[in-house]
């Protein structure tokens, strides 16, 4: 089923970020940006850039361009609502169990208190239909158990996970299981964005910015991508699929969805971020609650890299890229002109490629270009993020390089601010504030988690040749 053919009548459409050359022959697009060849038949297919599957030819070509990020998938059919269990997961949380079940009306749930020190009843769930299941662990096993045993209770083929202090915005569902018709897809999750976006600092760059919430466009979910995990608050996956992978590692505590969507990935199932489906989310917008669990999401990296070798690097690149980009980092003539040949060389070795292609120059400095800019932005996150212990280390004992991580800290404050701002927003200067302290937060519990473990897989970059 992994790599079923997609059925006729399903759609795909070229996504609008990619490039085409040479007639349509070459594609260059996607996150991490790749190139596509692609013969003359599947140009032809492609037409204006949307294809519907009619025969196996076109389902293979669809399925090609899906799986190298290229395109978009544009479903045929919807499941039904009815073939939906929703697991609601709470401890101690009334108040969002009260907001969040009248939203779910008519539909099939399973609520787990995981030991809430005050035992749920069924009069505490308003708003609840006859389709409700309430089962109680005795003490608090962590969120992941409470949702394997909402999993084991369910017997529909679909079961939505839902976090109590959630509540779906009209459509959320309907949205989601129209990616089911592709029958690879093992998960779909929705957008989460805040609850309340207007109200103090924090709140307005927790609306913008919140670890949740994983931008607005759609994507595959992919380690190694921008979107390269989905979070537990709120996804709807296959039962059979997820009760077959064994659910969720209930011995962790912390960025278990994220293990769940890589398990699934290296079985071979395909999962899918629509963010037109939306999940309102009660944002931490206290100073204190908030830091400390930036601090615990960072904490889970560790066990992450322990599990899944190799997919958690701080940086992800060439050496060739990251040479160049240390090179210019440096702000010295040698090191700028060094960076300057090995943009060359990188341009010279990518045109040999293209060599049959319209101006194979052109595509091959565009494509050295996307992975020069995207290993500078990885360079810099990861200075302000995952490594700001050693770089504090090194600004203590030189000036130039004071200088220098000054101008990357605000530089991609600004670009962050500009890529995630959202109405209403706080203005560059106290996002770039913001995003700091998140960095700090995370990074500190990244240390914290490494020191715990030992283990410095989660610090170690992955360069490739």
């Amino acid at each position: 089923m992994h790599d079923a053919r997609l059925p006729d009548g399903f759609g795909i459409r070229i996504d609008p970020m990619v490039r085409s050359y040479s007639g349509g022959r070459v594609l260059i697009g996607g996150s991490p940006t790749r190139m596509l060849k692609l013969a003359p038949a599947a140009v032809d297919m492609i037409g204006d850039g949307y294809l519907e599957v009619v025969d196996s030819r076109t389902a293979v070509v669809a399925r090609r361009l899906l799986d190298s990020g290229v395109a978009n998938p544009r479903p045929m059919a919807t499941p039904s609502p009815s073939d939906v269990t929703v697991v609601v997961p709470v401890r101690d949380n009334v108040d969002g169990i009260a907001r969040l079940m009248p939203v779910l009306r008519g539909l099939e749930l399973v609520v787990v208190d995981d030991g809430s020190a005050n035992p749920l009843e069924l009069p505490d769930l308003p708003g609840c239909t006859a389709h409700v299941t309430l089962l109680r662990h005795d003490r608090s096993r962590g969120p992941a158990a409470a949702r394997n045993t909402g999993l084991e209770a369910a017997k529909t083929p679909f079961v939505a996970f839902l976090d109590s202090d959630v509540v779906p915005q009209t459509g959320w569902l309907e949205r989601m299981l129209g990616h089911f018709s592709d029958p690879s897809v093992a998960l779909v999750a929705p957008r989460i964005v805040a609850l309340e976006p207007d109200g103090a600092m924090l709140a307005r760059y927790e609306h913008a910015r919140s670890s949740l919430d994983l931008g607005r466009k759609e994507a595959a979910v992919r380690s190694g991508s921008p979107v390269s995990y989905v979070p537990s608050a709120a996804m709807l996956v296959r039962r059979e699929i997820l009760v077959d992978t064994g659910g969720f590692d209930e011995a962790m505590r912390v960025a278990e969805d994220v293990d769940l969507c890589w398990r699934l990935q290296e079985s071979g199932w395909r999962l899918r971020y629509e963010p037109v489906a939306h999940v309102a989310h009660d944002h931490r917008v206290s100073f204190g609650k908030w830091f400390t669990r930036k601090v615990f999401y960072g904490t889970g990296a560790a066990e992450l890299a322990a599990r899944h070798e190799g997919m958690v690097p701080p940086i992800a690149m060439s050496k060739w890229t990251l040479a160049s980009v240390l090179a210019v980092a440096s702000c010295t003539r040698t090191g700028i002109l060094s960076g300057l040949v090995t943009f060359l060389i990188t341009v010279l070795r990518l045109r040999r490629t293209f060599a049959d292609l319209d101006r194979p120059t052109r595509i091959a400095a565009i494509l050295a270009a996307r992975g020069f800019s995207s290993g500078a932005w990885q360079v810099a996150s990861a200075t302000c993020r995952s490594y700001w212990p050693v770089t504090l280390l090194a600004v203590l004992f030189s000036r130039r390089i004071r200088r220098l991580v000054v101008a990357v800290a605000i530089t991609e404050g600004a670009v962050d601010w500009a890529t995630h701002r959202e109405p209403g927003g706080l203005g560059p200067i106290r996002h770039t504030m913001f995003k700091r302290l998140d960095d700090v937060a995370y990074g500190a519990g990244l240390w914290r988690g490494v020191i715990r473990a030992r283990d410095l897989r989660a610090l170690k970059p992955r360069l490739g040749s």
